[in-house]
């Protein structure tokens, strides 16, 4: 099992990296939290991992801190919930805000998470909230000042493979979009802005 990996960031297009360690890269796919607070291509990174082998596909998940990865892991205890829902929860929400929210029941907030319904919601608030308090600690993200050519339409894609709508994610990105912003920074504008909804 792969549980960490300390390498060079070689290639960054949400929500996928390649991190290249002693010549072999691994393509890792990462929440938009870690996203947010990788450094520049061509950086030095640490990456704490989750390695999933299923009949047909083998995954490798990235994360900045460990409580990161353990929310990762303890969300798809619940019954219904995948990787791919794991990880817009992780994209949508910090660590201690998802804890706050499970304390707090709030199962209106959560299901604005794209592919959680309120039967879902419910779940993870009976069988996570004792767990809450002890799903770790997690620094505030810090958008990075990489902006690529076409921001927005980058933001619009990685949006798509959150989960959300191709005419959704182009509204989202639209809504909070401004002239300079990074593909991270619109994607954190909007994921904000529907959980405010």
């Amino acid at each position: 099992m792969i549980g960490r990996l300390k390498g060079i960031l070689a290639h960054k297009q949400p929500p996928w990296l390649v991190v290249d360690v002693h010549g072999v890269g691994y393509e890792l796919e990462a929440p938009m939290s870690t996203i947010y607070d990788l450094p520049e291509v061509g950086r030095e990174v640490v990456l704490f991992t989750h390695y999933a082998q299923k009949e047909d596909s083998v995954s490798l998940y990235g994360f900045l801190r460990e409580g990161e990865r353990r929310l990762f892991r303890d969300v798809q205890k619940v019954t219904g919930i995948g990787a791919k829902i794991a990880l817009a929860i992780l994209s949508g929400v910090s660590v201690e805000e998802f804890a706050r929210l499970l304390q707090a029941g709030d199962v209106a907030a959560l299901t604005r998470i794209p592919g959680i319904g309120k039967k879902t919601a419910e779940r993870m608030v009976v069988e996570l909230r004792e767990r809450a308090a002890d799903l770790g600690q997690g620094a505030p993200s810090a958008v990075r000042a990489n902006t690529p050519v076409d921001a927005k339409s980058e933001a619009v894609v990685a949006l798509q493979q959150l989960g959300y709508k191709p005419a959704e994610a182009q509204r989202m990105a639209d809504k909070v979009a401004e002239d300079g912003d990074s593909a991270e920074a619109v994607i954190r504008k909007a994921l904000k802005s529907a959980l405010k909804v």
